[in-house]
């Protein structure tokens, strides 16, 4: 598997070796946290305590580079789109106005909204390190037992599972069918115009979806003919069970869960207001 591929990668690591149960409560936990929260101060923290765990998985930026660049494009319509249509959400929320300058038309600058789209993108700055290091160091067979370790079916765990495996084959095959394409003459490279190369892109897309279906018959049928979902429950060769570490990632997590939940009752809502 390639390196730059958005998949598990197998390295030594703290995070690596903590269980797949571990890691997806304190991704779960965390996530819902900070997107229910508009508390500055703790989707900040929030999101330092990412980017420092980030770095202990030794996961490199060549592995998190595109997917970064496209979430942040996502992230800018986003906050420009809040703007358009909504540009004085941020009154509304703070119930406080303080003009800094007046653009065009009924669109009027204020602290406020800034402030208030600075918390949309500190959300972003915050959850998606989270989602990095759970998918780049949780082995996918490992997350299928830990779904089913809390409650969760194992066919549905099972079902997941595959989905996040195969994301690095579909990049793959992507990519394969993308340097066939450019050995045909086909300019993809950087060199070509992006609508031309947006264009030849889109061609990619039904060689894709073929060859995906291919391999969802083939692994649903080797799945048959292992009676696969036929009894009620089943074990795990992957399950890791917990260890100190666990109980400090857990126990940690909570502290910083039990923080922000206090900080809805501080601030009496979700919003905090330093207005």
């Amino acid at each position: 598997m390639a390196s730059n591929y958005l998949g598990y990668q197998e390295k030594s690591s703290p995070i690596h070796r903590l269980s797949g149960t571990t890691k997806l409560i304190c991704f779960l936990v965390l996530s819902i946290i900070c997107m229910v929260s508009y508390d500055t101060r703790f989707l900040f923290i929030s999101g330092v305590f990412a980017l420092i765990v980030l770095k202990i998985s030794k996961i490199r930026w060549q592995e998190i580079k595109y997917p970064t660049y496209f979430i942040l494009v996502f992230a800018v319509i986003n906050l420009l789109m809040i703007f358009v249509f909504s540009p004085e959400e941020g009154v509304k929320i703070y119930h406080h106005r303080t003009v800094i300058s007046h653009l065009v038309g009924p669109y009027w600058l204020t602290k406020e909204q800034l402030f208030y789209e600075l918390n949309i993108l500190l959300k972003y700055f915050s959850t998606i390190p989270l989602a990095f290091i759970f998918i780049l160091t949780t082995h996918p067979s490992e997350l299928a037992a830990s779904f089913n370790h809390i409650g969760v079916s194992y066919r549905i765990s099972y079902a997941i599972a595959l989905a996040l495996r195969y994301i690095p084959d579909i990049q793959a095959d992507f990519d394969a069918i993308r340097q066939a394409q450019q050995a045909k003459g086909i300019d993809m490279s950087r060199k070509a115009p992006l609508l031309q190369r947006l264009k030849h892109s889109a061609k990619i897309i039904m060689p894709l979806i073929f060859n995906s279906l291919d391999r969802i018959e083939m692994i649903s049928q080797s799945m048959e003919l292992r009676r696969f979902g036929k009894g009620n429950k089943r074990t795990w060769y992957s399950y890791r069970p917990f260890s100190k570490g666990d109980l400090l990632a857990i126990s940690f997590v909570t502290i910083l869960s039990i923080i922000g939940i206090a900080l809805f009752f501080i601030n009496q809502g979700r919003f905090y207001n330093p207005f």
